[in-house]
């Protein structure tokens, strides 16, 4: 299985990896800084480095439904690397943070609103998120200035993992609805942000909440009976 460094480090921006395996699905490496979609957040893009300078175009990295393998998928008509070479990963680095910066924030929002999610995407302007809640008359104003005012303390923003048993036994921590967090392989990572919040994500995260920039609410439009949908914009 591929190494994901973005697991424990997500500022690494590139690293050397041995390729594993080529075919019509994508590029599998040994280890790699590249995010696959997953959990509403979409996968990185960047490029691959060959030894003698050339590159691969990188649209996005996924996986592969069936075995959970890390693929690189490449733009059409771009090369393919040998088997067995190395290559130097390296990520689109401005368009990562802005998907870094983005899923922080929504943590934050969920922290605002103590309800279940019911779906959620990430882009890199704006994002949305769904909460099952009824009516209740909320305030884009008013969410917007305690979003930016939680951004403003610039809380630690940790990860940490536990176990299954442990997740089994604390299952207020899971926020979101019709997802849960993968489970079998002996451990869940959570992403804490101190005196915030705390959930189980694999996603992308900055270390410290002023990291985000200032953020905005766009829309809060009704979807259902007990479906709320939030939209959340970087005002940058």
């Amino acid at each position: 299985m591929t190494e994901e460094i973005f697991r424990e480090d997500a500022y690494a921006r590139s690293c050397q990896a041995a390729v594993m395996a080529v075919d019509a699905r994508g590029i599998q490496l040994d280890r790699t800084v590249f995010y696959a979609t997953g959990g509403g957040q979409p996968g990185d893009a960047g490029v691959l480095r060959l030894e003698d300078g050339r590159t691969i175009a990188i649209v996005e990295a996924r996986r592969d439904r069936e075995t959970g393998e890390h693929l690189h998928i490449p733009a059409e008509g771009e090369a393919r690397p040998e088997v067995g070479g190395t290559v130097t990963a390296e990520i689109d680095w401005p368009r990562r943070h802005r998907l870094m910066r983005m899923p922080t924030a929504m943590h934050l929002l969920c922290a605002l609103i103590p309800q279940g999610v019911t779906g959620g995407a990430v882009g890199e302007d704006k994002s949305r998120l769904d909460f099952d809640l009824p009516d209740t008359g909320l305030d884009k104003d008013r969410l917007s200035e305690e979003l930016n005012r939680l951004i403003g303390e610039d809380h630690a923003v940790e990860t940490r993992w536990i176990s299954d048993a442990e997740l089994a036994s604390k299952p207020d921590l899971v926020r979101t609805m019709s997802v849960k967090p993968p489970t079998g392989g002996g451990r869940v990572r959570l992403v804490e942000i101190q005196g915030v919040d705390l959930q189980p994500c694999g996603g992308t995260h900055v270390a410290r909440t002023g990291e985000i920039g200032r953020v905005s609410i766009g829309k809060i439009e009704n979807k259902g009976k007990h479906n709320r949908r939030i939209t959340l914009l970087l005002e940058d």
